[in-house]
C-alpha cells in the first residue's frame, strides 16, 4: 500500500513539527516512534513521551484507504533530510515495514504495532476554552522563560505559571532569585479562575512550535493536564504538581528611586563587563548616582571592567551586586527601546518594567560582591 506520495518538504514539515518531544534513547523502545493513521489522502502524526503528547494532520496523497503504523520518528526526518527538498518521495507498506523512496533512494524501515503506541488519556474535565494569537503566546514566553529554574529539587518552579483570571491571561516564572511576570487581556472572560504549572519541556517545546502570527491558539486546562490547539495542531501536557509561591508578595511596591534609560546601551554595557567577572559568581557592581550608573566588574585574576552610562536620574546614591546573567537575561529577552529600574537600597529587589506597559514586571535579588 502507499501510505503516501508528496513532496519531501510537505512529508518533512508534518514530521518536524511532531517530533520535537522524541527522545532517540527511551525505555519503552516504542516511543522513539511516530504514529502513522492513514484515513484516505490524510495521514494523522502522533508522538508521545508519555507526558507530552503532539498530533498533527496532513493531506499526502497515497491509495485511499486506512492504514495504521509506528516507525522510527528521527531515522524517517533524518532520510528525508538528506533528499532534496522538491523532490517527490513515497512512503509504501508491506510485511511489516515501511519502504521510502525518493528518486533512485530506496530506504526500507522496520516498524512496531499502532495498538502499542501508549497515547496519553485525556483529562475528562477540561474547563473552558480561551484563546490569543500564537505571536502574543509567544511574546508572553519569551518574556518570562529564563527566569524558569533548571532541575530544582522545588519541581513546581521547572515550568512557567499560567492563570487565566476574568479577561487576563498571566505567566509567571522564577528560580527563586529572581521571578519574571507577563499579562496580556482575553477576548472573553474566564468564568473560573484556572490556574496550572507547565512543564519546562512543554514550555520550550511550544516556543518552538507557536509561529510569529495572528491566527489563535486554544487553550484549555484541566486539574492534571493541558490541552493546546493551533496550526492543526493538538497538544496535550501532563502538568506539574504541587503549589506555586505567591509571586505577588515578591513584586516590591513603591520603590522609591527610578530611573529609566536606553536598553540597548544598558544591556552592551552589562555584556562588556560580563568578560571579566569571575565563572563561578558571575557577580558586577552597579553604582546609581545622580546623572550616572557605572558598572563594575572583576576576577580572580585581579582584572576588572568599568563602564559608564548617563541617565537622568536624580535619587538616592545606591551600589548595590548583581548576577550580571540575570540582568542580561530580561534585557536581551526584551525588544522595547526603554527599560525602567525601581530600586529601594543595597539590600533590597530591584524591579524591571516597561515604561507605559504594565503588563511585564521582573524582580532580581541583589548579590554581595
Amino acid at each position: 500500500m502507499i501510505v503516501l506520495k508528496a513532496a519531501q518538504a510537505q512529508v518533512l514539515e508534518a514530521l518536524q513539527s511532531v517530533a520535537g518531544i522524541v527522545e532517540r534513547r527511551h525505555t519503552l523502545p516504542i516511543l522513539a516512534n511516530v504514529l502513522l493513521r492513514k484515513n484516505g489522502g490524510t495521514i494523522e502524526f502522533t508522538t508521545s513521551d508519555l507526558e507530552i503528547q503532539v498530533r498533527t494532520q496532513a493531506e499526502l496523497g497515497g491509495d485511499a484507504g486506512s492504514f495504521n503504523t509506528t516507525v522510527g520518528a528521527r531515522k524517517l526526518i533524518d532520510i528525508l533530510r538528506a533528499l532534496p527538498a522538491d523532490q517527490v518521495v513515497t512512503l509504501s507498506s508491506a510485511q511489516n515495514k515501511l519502504t521510502l523512496q525518493g528518486g533512485k533512494s530506496r530506504f526500507t524501515l522496520q516498524t512496531l504495532p499502532s495498538d502499542d503506541f501508549p497515547l496519553v488519556n485525556e483529562s475528562v474535565d477540561f474547563g473552558p476554552t480561551f484563546s490569543i494569537p500564537q505571536k502574543t503566546l509567544r511574546l508572553l514566553i519569551n518574556q518570562v522563560h529564563f527566569a524558569m529554574a533548571v532541575h530544582d529539587i522545588r519541581y513546581y518552579l521547572n515550568g512557567i505559571l499560567f492563570i487565566a483570571e476574568g479577561k487576563t491571561l498571566t505567566l509567571v516564572a522564577t528560580d527563586g532569585s529572581r521571578l519574571a511576570l507577563a499579562q496580556h487581556p482575553l477576548d472573553v472572560e474566564v468564568p473560573s479562575k484556572q490556574e496550572v504549572i507547565l512543564p519546562r519541556k512543554t514550555v520550550l517545546e511550544l516556543q518552538r512550535l507557536l509561529k510569529d502570527e495572528e491566527t489563535a491558539i486554544e487553550m484549555r486546562f484541566a486539574n492534571n493536564q493541558a490541552k493546546f490547539a493551533f496550526s492543526g495542531m493538538e497538544f496535550v501536557t501532563k502538568l506539574v504538581e504541587g503549589k506555586f509561591p505567591d509571586y505577588n508578595r515578591v513584586i516590591p511596591k513603591n520603590r522609591k528611586n527610578t530611573v529609566v534609560l536606553g536598553r540597548a546601551p544598558l544591556l552592551a554595557a552589562l555584556q562588556r563587563a560580563a568578560i571579566l567577572t569571575s565563572e563561578k559568581f558571575k557577580g558586577v557592581r552597579v553604582n546609581l548616582e545622580p546623572g550616572v550608573l557605572k558598572i563594575a566588574s572583576s576576577n580572580a585574576e585581579q582584572e576588572e571592567a568599568k563602564e559608564e552610562l548617563e541617565v537622568d536620574y536624580g535619587g538616592d546614591a545606591i551600589e548595590i551586586g548583581f548576577n550580571v546573567t540575570y540582568l542580561i537575561d530580561v534585557l536581551a529577552n526584551m525588544n522595547q527601546d526603554m527599560v525602567k529600574l525601581e530600586l529601594e537600597d543595597s539590600t533590597a529587589s530591584t524591579l524591571f518594567t516597561i515604561p507605559d506597559q504594565a503588563g511585564f514586571k521582573y524582580v532580581v535579588m541583589p548579590m554581595r560582591i
